[in-house]
């Protein structure tokens, strides 16, 4: 029987190594694995590379993680704003690497390690300071610069609810990443807000199939009887 819920979130990270590259679903906090950062955080895996929309907010979730010095380097989109403060103190203090990528182009890339290429062009970053060291080519005379995938070891994402098999539908924004990064990580972890009986979850509304999900743990008591 096919059965990917584990009982824990200590038992839902367990394995993730030093210096593993480990996406981080979420659109700020919106969609944030917290619970799961926080049990990353506990089982104590450093020299991190992280991706994710942004650096953290305040002093919770990723922020926490950072504040913890468990990240070597973050590539994400957004690394400042009014709240980054810690993600800044890092940077200045050259604790920590960043690799800035515009968020169409971490989607894109994300989407290409989920589907397997081996490469692609985006015209987003030509003619700038992104783009130095980058090959670049025009195609229909338009320039475009060639991009490589994103992929990670682990992936740490939110849903609603999921069921045995891994299959996750999510809240609203809260999907953001988290479907994209779910394809391209060798191991990704969901925390949701309910296991449901498998059968339960519509298979015309499955935002995630469970063939990307490896462990899908509930946070709280929300845990239906499995079917």
């Amino acid at each position: 029987m096919i059965d990917k819920t584990v009982a824990s979130l200590e038992e839902a990270v367990a394995g993730i190594f030093d210096g593993a590259t480990v996406m981080i679903g979420g659109f700020g906090t919106a969609g944030q694995p917290a619970e799961l950062i926080d049990a990353l955080i506990a089982q104590g895996a450093k020299d991190l590379t992280i991706v994710n929309n942004n650096a953290g907010n305040g002093d919770i979730g990723l922020a926490a993680l950072l504040k913890a010095r468990r990240v070597k380097k973050i590539i994400c989109s957004f690394p400042r704003q009014a709240d980054s403060h810690v993600f800044d103190a890092l940077y200045r203090a050259g604790e920590i690497e960043l690799e800035l990528v515009p968020q169409g182009n971490l989607a894109a890339r994300i989407q290409a390690a989920g589907a397997g290429l081996g490469a692609i062009f985006t015209p987003t970053g030509y003619g700038t300071l992104l783009a130095e060291g980058k090959e670049t080519r025009e195609i229909d005379g338009k320039h475009y610069v060639l991009e490589y995938p994103i992929k990670a070891d682990f992936a740490l994402i939110k849903a609603l609810k999921g069921d045995r098999w891994g299959n996750l539908i999510y809240r609203k924004a809260a999907r953001n990443f988290g479907p994209i990064m779910a394809t391209a990580a060798g191991v990704t972890i969901a925390q949701v807000s309910e296991i449901v009986p498998l059968g339960d979850l519509d298979p015309e509304v499955i935002v995630t199939p469970g063939i990307f999900v490896q462990r899908v743990v509930a946070i709280g008591n929300a845990v239906a009887q499995a079917a």
